[in-house]
């Protein structure tokens, strides 16, 4: 149910984005197109300054055209910002491929300034959002691809991250929608000042995911854009909690052959992975049970008892990779974020001394991954690890033969409460997803699950 406001809004912009965005609120909308409004592009105070200024004056702009003495009138302006150089929408196609040029590779922010006018009570709010864009490296011709099925003229910075443009991000730190062109819940918290409610539950999510900063990004794994309630830094610091608990309760092994070896392999999976933004520890933990697993933030840890039982280094590649790929997909943190809540992660991530607290609740979080994943996150996994470990030039066949060992294993003896197995779906279904990752034929088994019950009971 949405509890529509009396007054009538206004958007001072042409963007059919932006208009789709306030349907998402729940708010009906008229466009109106500034014109004659000259942005500017040179900033005298900063960047949020610059662009809060400009959605002001086309949000007065569109008042003065129209002639408009009641109501809400809403400005926005988007900016894409790398170092000190601004750019905007671009004028030909010729000057978008410069900015693309100039972008690819690096980090660049998006700044949106809105503007709210309530001339019913004679108000003014101005407020921005901004948000830190990683750009993979593009050659030239997947520039002059994305150019010949996108119009860039529409776009700041020339690129989009809803569109084609999304397989050049692999991450985003702060609001996707500011990217778009309107940042929804900085909005809404500037319409509540002003008495106007949404009851939607798309709104009330807004609501509350932007009282956390709104952390959204589009994932290379899942291939979808995605709601995150911690930053990589978060991430990472909740990450390092959970491995002190960890380093705690196991042993590390002293064998530096071992752990070199461990070292080397994992970091040939990470030079290819779809995450470098952060830094991979891989630790061998002295213990015979077959088991690995990963945490937040880049930690991995496998126990000697399942090295001894690869047969060589593809294997322990696959099996390294297929941790890495947890870690890629975010699957701990989100585990964590939907089973915990933000209060409870907040003592993981808080800069207080080691109390008892953190270890609580260090020790409850390592509890709640070793409980295992989602079905779904395991396959996912068993294919990014197939596909990391040929791209670091390992035999990917290497994680079919292991698993095919983890069946073995299984069938000769009960899995124990640390077992590698207890937490993954059935080995065949395994199988099955990495040959389908590798192009390989499936056989009638490949279609069937020849286990008696499920790895996790």
């Amino acid at each position: 149910m949405v509890l529509l406001p009396c007054r009538k809004i206004y958007l001072a912009s042409g963007s059919y984005t932006r208009q789709r965005l306030f349907r998402v609120l729940g708010l009906p909308v008229e466009i109106i197109v500034p014109k004659g409004i000259r942005e500017k592009r040179t900033p005298y105070g900063s960047f949020a300054q610059l662009v809060k200024d400009n959605a002001l004056k086309k949000a007065k702009g569109v008042i003065q055209q129209r002639q408009i003495k009641y109501g809400i009138v809403v400005g926005a302006d988007t900016i894409t910002v790398q170092g000190n150089r601004i750019f905007g929408k671009p004028k030909s196609i010729k000057q978008a491929i410069r900015v693309l040029r100039r972008l690819s590779g690096k980090i660049a922010w998006v700044y949106t300034g809105l503007a709210v006018v309530d001339l019913d009570n004679n108000k003014i709010q101005t407020s921005y959002s901004k948000t830190k864009v990683y750009m993979n490296k593009l050659s030239d011709y997947e520039i002059r691809w994305y150019f010949s099925y996108v119009s860039a003229l529409d776009k700041s910075g020339s690129f989009d991250i809803q569109g084609r443009g999304s397989v050049f991000i692999p991450r985003i730190e702060g609001c996707f929608y500011n990217i778009i062109g309107l940042p929804l819940a900085e909005l809404y918290r500037m319409f509540k000042k002003i008495g106007v409610r949404m009851l939607s539950i798309v709104a009330l999510i807004f609501c509350i995911t932007g009282l956390n900063g709104c952390v959204t990004e589009y994932n290379l794994a899942t291939q979808q854009e995605e709601w995150i309630l911690y930053s990589t830094d978060r991430e990472i610091k909740i990450g390092r909690s959970i491995s002190r608990a960890v380093e705690k309760k196991y042993e590390l092994t002293d064998d530096a052959l071992l752990q070199k070896r461990v070292e080397d392999i994992g970091r040939r999976i990470v030079a290819v992975c779809d995450r470098q933004e952060i830094e991979y520890h891989f630790r061998v933990i002295e213990d015979e049970e077959v088991n690995a697993f990963s945490l937040p933030g880049g930690f991995v840890y496998i126990n000697k008892g399942l090295i001894e039982k690869v047969d060589n280094d593809d294997e322990l590649a696959c099996v390294l990779a297929h941790e890495v790929g947890h870690i890629v997909a975010r699957h701990a943190v989100k585990r964590l974020q939907a089973l915990m809540g933000y209060n409870f992660l907040r003592i993981l991530v808080s800069q207080a001394p080691e109390g008892g607290k953190l270890v609580t609740g260090a020790d409850i979080a390592f509890a709640q991954i070793i409980a295992g994943y989602s079905r779904e996150d395991e396959l996912l996994a068993d294919q990014l690890g197939a596909r990391y470990a040929k791209r670091a030039g390992f035999n990917p066949e290497g994680m079919i033969s292991f698993l095919k060992k983890l069946q073995e294993i299984h069938r000769k003896k009960p899995i124990s409460s640390k077992s590698y197995l207890r937490t993954h779906p059935y080995v065949p279904d395994r199988i099955r997803v990495v040959k389908q990752e590798l192009g390989k034929p499936l056989t009638f088994d490949d279609y069937i699950n020849i286990e008696q019950r499920p790895h996790g009971q």
